[in-house]
């Protein structure tokens, strides 16, 4: 491509067979050309030598193109009205992203909205547009090496970086954000504050197309490279649908002829203990599929949850799990989980015997199985997650789980969020959980963490709050209205979530009071966290059936030590110690050596990280996701490992049956 005398000279639609265009332009299989979005494109004399040719290195290359017989690009106002073509185009795009304008960007699996990353104003307005407050956006930077000067690099982390997924890699900040001592100090860092707001960590990718590597070698500096939509919305695809979607937020519109089928999301990952931990599985890892054990004869399709929605589809002994889909939470985001299934159906040739779904009655996934008119297997929140994580770290036999996360609907239906099972292929059994208490206000409690506070407060003290030295914390007339609500069981409901009490301590501590994004407030937290504090809190026990985790005297020792003036960075990290302590303390109880640790909590890399080494000093054998995601992303496929379990054990069931009357 930068070669002078190539004919491909500065085209943006070269091609590379390994980690070129495939699941976004692939309309079924198999992957052959005429079955592509390329199909439009009639290849000119060369290319159709060099497709035809097994010598050759483009030897059926199935996005093959060049300048002669291939997509093009345009450069576009806010209107839709074409400015200039080919690499006119491009350098004109160039040149207003350097005078702070916000491109909307036709990329590989979707628009991506375009800003410089050391504009200040820039990126603010485009925070403005966009409706998303503090949420990190991603950064593309034009080399490894200017990587390097603004983040810490591993080995691994690199490598990651120039794989040919080229993911969204999150990466420790050198500059504008408190380290411990021994750190070495770094000049401030050129790229905004506004990018990433109090966040300790940049997420950041290298280009990964010709068209990016040719927008940023002209650049030369890194830029801003965040999904193409209004938040909560999907990613827009068509160049008229984002036009009209988008024309409020982009000043110009880098588009080109070349059809995207699917909108397919950049992937997230973090490295954990010189590991791969994949955030948000889309570009370059889905629709790849993973093996499972022992699989049952049917196939299915698993629906997943309501946030970080991802579809799978169990196919013999494959299951392919869905690029990232998104909150469910309005119109287009419940199309585009409709288009995922059919496409995945069609794509797959499948036939389901069952759908899959959550075992919340309202979620929009379990709502859609109930349209369909086939069989439906209701898989528990958390079992879905263990699940998942036990195939993915290829487990036998029993095994302590240990899953927390900010929501999930219950056999007893109330809100689950802090669990411990015993589980296996056979068999589960919820062997533990924290101590519940409820929460005013519903849906409202997840942005506003002082309700999940106040639900604490008041467990303990009921209508004796110390109002007096909270209301710094939470206004009196909020406390007690929030009271009020409680005291007659007003739209409040019960639960034992750890994610809720991550917002309480945060609230607690002033740290993060309404979250503008999911899980905020916990992150928030995290990063406060003193990473030299080792002691912790003290927590009480009971067994009774099953063992009940109380947090009464942990929150009773943090407010003690608020009002005596201990620094909130220790808190938040005894805070975080107590829990692994808990950890431990269950998984000596249970007494099983393999111990699972997976849900959204565990994205938190101080208290993952702190669980793994302590489980592995007490001679436990920690295990946690890596390819499939913790999160709610990870959902469906957990859904298709535990269908899978049941299945069998159903099929198994009618073998002895049968076999008993064959008798």
């Amino acid at each position: 491509m930068f070669d002078p005398n190539n004919r491909r000279f500065l085209y943006p639609f070269i091609n590379c067979t390994n980690c070129g265009p495939r699941f976004s332009i692939i309309e079924s299989l198999p992957y052959d050309r005429p079955n592509t979005s390329m199909k439009k494109f009639q290849m000119c004399d060369e290319c159709k030598a060099e497709y035809k040719n097994p010598l050759d290195r483009r030897f059926h290359a199935q996005p093959i193109a060049c300048p002669e017989c291939g997509p093009k690009v345009q450069l576009l106002n806010h209107q839709g009205k074409t400015i200039c073509e080919k690499e006119d185009a491009i350098s004109e795009a160039v040149q207003k992203i350097k005078e702070g304008k916000i491109i909307a960007l036709k990329g590989l699996g979707g628009f991506q909205l375009i800003v410089i990353a050391e504009n200040d104003d820039a990126v603010k307005i485009l925070r403005h547009r966009k409706h998303r407050d503090e949420k990190p956006f991603a950064l593309m930077f034009p080399s490894i090496e200017m990587i390097k000067e603004h983040c810490f690099v591993s080995g691994v982390e690199e490598n990651t970086l120039i794989s040919s997924e080229s993911p969204i890699v999150l990466l420790r900040k050198k500059s504008g954000f408190r380290y411990p001592v021994s750190d070495i100090q770094h000049q401030a860092s050129s790229i905004s504050d506004s990018v990433a707001p109090q966040n300790p960590y940049l997420g950041v990718m290298l280009p990964y197309t010709p068209l990016h590597h040719l927008i940023m070698k002209k650049l030369s500096q890194p830029v801003i490279a965040t999904s193409g939509n209004i938040s909560e919305e999907p990613m827009c695809i068509d160049e008229n649908e984002a036009i009209e979607r988008l024309s409020g937020i982009a000043d110009y519109f880098l588009v080109h002829n070349r059809p995207i089928i699917r909108p397919v999301d950049d992937s997230v990952v973090r490295i954990l203990k010189d590991e791969l931990m994949i955030l948000r599985r889309a570009r370059g890892y889905s629709p790849l599929p993973i093996s499972i054990t022992n699989a049952a004869e049917e196939d299915f399709i698993c629906v997943g949850g309501h946030l970080k929605n991802t579809v799978s589809v169990k196919k013999g002994n494959k299951v392919f799990l869905s690029q990232h889909i998104g909150d469910l939470e309005n119109t287009e985001a419940e199309r585009y989980f409709c288009n995922t299934i059919s496409d995945f159906k069609q794509m797959y040739k499948v036939n389901p015997t069952y759908l899959v779904h959550d075992l919340h009655p309202d979620y929009t996934s379990t709502k859609y199985c109930s349209t369909q008119n086939l069989k439906a297997i209701s898989v528990q929140h958390h079992l879905a997650h263990i699940a998942g994580c036990y195939e993915e770290n290829h487990l036998e036999g029993k095994c302590f789980a240990v899953c927390w996360d900010g929501t999930g609907y219950g056999f007893d239906k109330t809100i689950w969020g802090g669990e411990f099972f015993s589980y296996s292929e056979e068999e589960f059994s919820r062997v533990a959980h924290f101590r519940k208490f409820r929460i005013p206000g519903g849906d409202a409690a997840i942005k506003d963490t002082r309700r999940s506070l106040t639900g604490i407060l008041y467990e303990i003290f009921g209508n004796d709050i110390p109002i007096a030295k909270l209301n710094r914390v939470i206004p009196e007339n909020e406390l007690l209205l929030f009271a009020q609500m409680l005291n007659k069981n007003i739209n409040c409901f019960e639960t034992t979530s750890v994610g809720r009490i991550f917002d309480a301590v945060s609230s607690l501590l002033n740290i993060c009071s309404k979250s503008s994004y999911e899980a905020q407030a916990a992150m928030m937290l995290e990063f406060a966290a003193d990473q030299t504090t080792l002691s912790r809190y003290d927590f009480n026990l009971t067994d009774n059936s099953i063992f009940i985790v109380d947090w009464q005297p942990m929150f009773e020792q943090m407010i003690n030590e608020i009002f005596r003036g201990v620094e909130a960075s220790v808190i938040s990290a005894k805070f975080h110690n107590t829990l692994v302590e808990i950890i431990i303390t269950l998984s000596k109880k249970i007494g099983l050596t393999d111990v699972i640790l997976t849900g959204g909590c565990f994205q938190n890399v101080f208290l993952l990280e702190r669980t793994i080494d302590k489980l592995v000093e007490e001679k436990f054998k920690p295990h946690w996701n890596k390819l499939v995601s913790t999160n709610d992303g990870g959902i469906s496929f957990g859904q298709a490992v535990f269908a899978n379990h049941i299945l069998k054990r159903q099929n198994k069931t009618k073998i002895i049956q049968t076999e008993k009357m064959g008798a």
